[in-house]
């Protein structure tokens, strides 16, 4: 059968089957039937494999998120979506640090990013449209979000090596016009102030081949972390009185309520010409500017009397984020083969301030002595990105099919950090030290440019073949090629004179940062499948595929031969070298440089459905060996973050998931999913020991058998609705859901040197009343008021005492507390 060009105007049954009810393999069923209770549901409609296909009918592991479903069930973002879709976890560290996606538990990274950098974890691409760009889009104006779970490097321009997420968004239609407003409020059990989401969304056809829809919404989260603990003066107030004295707490804090406050205007424009049936062009600027007040973060495990709910945080670690995309999609029929042209051109700037006593302290370079010590570092970031693909894809008659792409990535970055220790530096050039300390930088300490500019290249591309009516064979392969240039440098103001050093805009990094090749690569990967079609409702596939993710440079100055710890730098080291005065002190891993890593990974799934459409049932099992996985550590001299290449690790588990149409009102979905990933291999140095007082010098191994970090061993969910028809013609909704996730390691390294974060299981609760044209919801998420941590940093061993200082590393980051709202939709 020939393949429908995925632009044409044609009726969905056109792309239809017989099926009563379908899902999408390993998915969550949904509807794209504007009526919920419609018995007769649709299947859902998808691009993954770049033709327009049933999920049910496409051999991968694919998820496929409707439009309805999202509004159905309130998701705002990707945490709250991917909570109910096995085989992928979401590390949701609030809005201030993003979130870590893991798939199938290709993680190592600790489950935390307390520097800020929101990319989303690396080894899954996620999609807006054609374009490769990272970002948490707000969940407005979607038509699906697509999940495909194992590397993707044959399918799409961005090489992937766990998967890849697609936000496909509403195109411009040039039939009607529309518009449409929608409204949220909501309040927390532990904060005050209703927080509110509002936007509308607007069609307009200009003419038969030619329309514009936009859509804007404005998101105002009013928070529930409170911060008790932010002094009044840094340098001046002391940071570690005598807590359980209110007047003493009164003289040297400034509380803050409420401080992880985040404030979002996002929205789109989308420009669509159609001058034929053969031509398809959409223009669409995407933008997302984003206030955080402070994280999600609770010093609760912390040695300072902090609430479960309450920030241990001594300045305020407030964040900007600004991202912008532009996209142009331009989509040919040219008869034999669908010709699709993707361009984009993003960019995001990122600014905030973060609490940098605690490493200052255990450096014990002498922070510590300071009485009345804080100190804070000021970030700056900017990231633009060139991403240009083409991909031809077969839409001919005949058992063979085919798809070529070729891609294009440049990806540039440029960060300032900025590190102020108020009052130290009078401190420390009073009369009985006399350091003889610079004193005209106002407190900067700490400067360090960085750039980096990634070029990639990629060519890609997929061969099926139908050996019988019910048996095919695809074949893939990926040609990569990348290029990483870097450029830093690393000031410490107080030992500098102003003919050495002075400090300078983000603007200016280029005028002061030269570039320099650090690293170049190429490589193949391949795929294989094969799908069998056992009846008309039961098919089994196997698929063999190969994923990598490239490699970078670590931020920091080469360390001299014989470099003694204990002096104020920041270097790293090459394998080899020589660290301290022993002879024995040698460095066994890469500190400057690290990797690509690969996977290769086998999957075995089946697809069925039972009672005449109502029930499917879907699994797979799946076995990944990962090799040079990357994965953190941390720097000889001044502990600073670095990623380094461990030797090996695999992962293996199960995903199944199933919906059930059990009368013409009541539906029930579900998911369970299984995995256990480990190294298979020790790691030397992983990670760097933690020694009373301060931090030491040693190193700690991972071991063959350490379970890796920031994926559950087991997580289900459940979500069923119930429609009661009135009789006006209206209808009642109903929805309950329910998701849990087991226990989570907080780091790779330490027997008993890393965290548990406990099993945590979040219920939410809908009744909806709905007309033709308006929607009313009342809501309750965490309907049981379970406190979760998300993900952790340090570990109890942070918890210490410096020279009369606490040390409050060890934090979590907690998900919202039981939140009860309203949020209602109107169309015209």
């Amino acid at each position: 059968m020939a393949k429908t060009p995925s632009f044409e105007r044609k009726p969905l049954s056109r792309f239809l089957s017989s099926h009563r009810l379908q899902a999408g393999l390993l998915a969550i069923p949904m509807s794209v039937v504007s009526t919920l209770s419609q018995a007769q549901l649709e299947e859902v409609v998808v691009t993954a494999t770049r033709r327009s296909e049933s999920v049910q009918d496409i051999p991968i592991n694919i998820a496929a998120i409707g439009g309805t479903q999202i509004a159905q069930q309130g998701f705002d973002d990707l945490s709250e979506l991917i909570a109910y879709v096995p085989g992928i976890n979401v590390i949701d560290q609030g809005g201030r640090d993003g979130n870590r996606i893991v798939a199938r538990g290709l993680n190592a990274e600790p489950v935390s990013n307390p520097f800020g950098q929101e990319n989303g974890g690396g080894t899954v691409a996620t999609y807006i449209g054609e374009v490769p760009f990272y970002v948490d889009l707000r969940l407005n104006d979607l038509e699906r979000v697509e999940i495909l779970l194992g590397p993707q490097g044959t399918l799409y321009g961005a090489g992937t090596m766990g998967g890849a997420i697609r936000y496909i968004p509403n195109k411009p239609d040039f039939e009607d016009t529309t518009i449409s407003f929608r409204a949220d409020g909501y309040s927390y059990s532990e904060g005050d102030g209703i927080s509110s989401d509002i936007g509308v969304t607007f069609n307009l056809p200009l003419s038969d081949t030619f329309a514009i829809r936009g859509s804007i919404d404005r998101f105002d989260d009013k928070g529930f972390i409170d911060a008790p603990f932010i002094v009044s003066e840094p340098g001046v107030s002391n940071p570690d009185p005598d807590f359980s004295d209110p007047a003493e707490r009164d003289a040297n804090f400034d509380p803050i309520d409420d401080v992880n406050t985040e404030e979002i205007l996002s929205g789109r424009v989308a420009l669509r010409w159609q001058p034929n049936d053969y031509l398809d062009s959409t223009l669409t600027y995407y933008f997302q500017k984003t206030e955080h007040g402070g994280r999600n973060s609770t010093g609760f495990l912390s040695p300072i009397p902090a609430g479960k709910y309450e920030s241990s945080t001594r300045v305020q670690e407030f964040n900007d984020r600004d991202s912008d995309l532009v996209a142009l999609e331009i989509i040919a029929d040219l008869g034999f083969a669908e010709l699709t042209s993707s361009t984009g051109l993003g960019s995001v700037e990122e600014a905030g301030q973060r609490d940098q006593t605690d490493l200052l302290i255990t450096l014990e370079y002498s922070y510590e002595n300071f009485p009345t010590f804080t100190g804070f570092t000021a970030e700056d970031e900017e990231t633009e990105t060139l991403t240009q693909e083409f991909r031809l894809v077969s839409t001919s008659e005949g058992p063979l099919s085919w798809i070529v792409g070729a891609f294009y990535n440049r990806n540039e970055y440029e960060a300032l950090s900025s590190e102020f220790t108020p009052g130290y530096g009078a401190f420390v050039n009073s009369p009985e030290l006399d350091f003889g300390y610079r004193d005209d930088l106002n407190d900067l300490e700490y400067f360090s440019a960085d750039r980096t500019r990634l070029e990639e290249m990629a060519f890609y591309g997929e061969v099926g073949y139908d050996i019988t009516e019910n048996w095919n064979v695809t074949i893939g392969a990926r040609y990569y090629d990348y290029e990483f240039e870097t450029g830093s440098s690393t000031d410490f103001p107080y030992f500098t004179t102003p003919e050495t050093f002075q400090p300078y805009p983000l603007s200016e990094i280029g005028q002061n940062i030269d570039l320099e090749p650090n690293q170049e690569f190429d490589g193949d990967l391949f795929k294989v499948n094969t799908s069998y079609q056992l009846t008309d409702d039961a098919n089994i596939y196997f698929t063999f595929s190969q994923g990598y993710r490239v490699g970078a440079s670590n931020q920091g100055q080469p360390c001299d031969d014989v470099f003694v710890p204990g002096n104020q730098s920041l270097c790293l080291y090459a394998p080899g070298q020589q660290f301290g005065p022993n002879p024995g002190d040698i460095v066994e891993i890469n500190e400057r440089d690290y990797f690509p890593d690969t996977v290769d990974s086998f999957e075995l799934g089946a697809k069925t459905v039972w009672l005449d459409g109502k029930l499917t049932l879907n699994g797979s099992i799946y076995f990944i060996d990962w090799q040079d996985p990357q994965v953190s550590s941390a720097s000889i001299n001044a502990n600073t973050p670095i990623t380094v290449n461990a030797g090996a690790a695999e992962s293996k588990g199960l995903d199944v998931a199933g919906s059930w149409q059990v009368t013409d009102a009541l539906s029930v979905r579900g998911s369970y999913s299984y995995n256990n990933a480990e190294l298979t291999e020790d790691v030397a140095s992983l990670v760097r020991s933690i020694q009373p007082p301060g931090f030491g010098t040693g190193f700690e191994d991972g071991q063959s058998g350490d379970r890796l970090p920031g994926t559950p061993e087991n997580q289900f969910s459940v979500f069923a609705s119930y429609v009661m028809m009135l009789g006006d013609g209206n209808e009642l909704i109903f929805d309950a859901g329910y998701s849990w996730q087991d226990e989570v390691l907080s780091r790779t390294a330490g027997r008993g040197n890393s965290y548990t974060l406990d099993a945590f299981g979040r219920a939410m609760f809908n009744a909806t009343y709905q007309t033709e044209t308006w929607r009313l919801t009342a809501y309750v998420n965490n309907a049981f008021d379970d406190y979760s941590e998300a993900s952790v940093v340090g570990t109890p061993d942070f918890n210490q005492t410096v020279a009369g200082a606490n040390v409050r590393t060890f934090n979590a980051n907690v998900l919202p507390p039981r939140t009860l709202g309203v949020r209602a939709t109107i169309d015209f």
